[in-house]
């Protein structure tokens, strides 16, 4: 039964995190930009914390199905915090028909689930958050 449990896991590891997944070069950038990719805990950002690695925030962590005991113990763990992060891109990126690229990931992180679509008034609001994942070496095929 264990051996089950770990192929159901496995199998759905790479329907998750498959095809158009976000690549761990553009997972770095985005670490770098939001925290230097320390655990760092949780600080005040924008009307609400945000925590640790990716700087995750509370709806965020909700949408990647709250993993790990609590938002800010998974945000501080690099492996929780990083499928978190996988999770809430692969969901968001086929939900809104955005192009799978760095760029898209990177906008969609700062900005939420819309950010990615050039028609969205978040994207223009992400065009700094962008430049700065340039910044650490990404480009939008990154």
């Amino acid at each position: 039964m264990r051996n089950i449990k770990n192929i159901v896991v496995v199998f759905a590891s790479l329907f998750v995190f498959g095809e158009g997944a976000i690549s761990s070069t553009c997972l770095q950038c985005i670490c770098e930009v939001e925290s230097g990719c320390r655990a760092i805990g949780c600080r005040w950002d924008v009307n609400s914390e945000s925590c640790g690695y990716y700087q995750i925030k509370e709806n965020y962590w909700t949408d990647c199905h709250s993993p790990g005991s609590s938002l800010s113990q998974c945000a501080d763990d690099f492996t929780c915090a990083t499928n978190c992060v996988k999770s809430y891109m692969s969901h968001y990126i086929k939900y809104n028909g955005c192009t799978a690229n760095c760029e898209s990931y990177a906008r969609m992180h700062n900005g939420g689930p819309s950010a990615c679509k050039s028609t969205s008034s978040m994207h223009d609001r992400t065009n700094n958050y962008w430049r700065d994942v340039q910044a650490k070496g990404c480009d939008a095929n990154s």
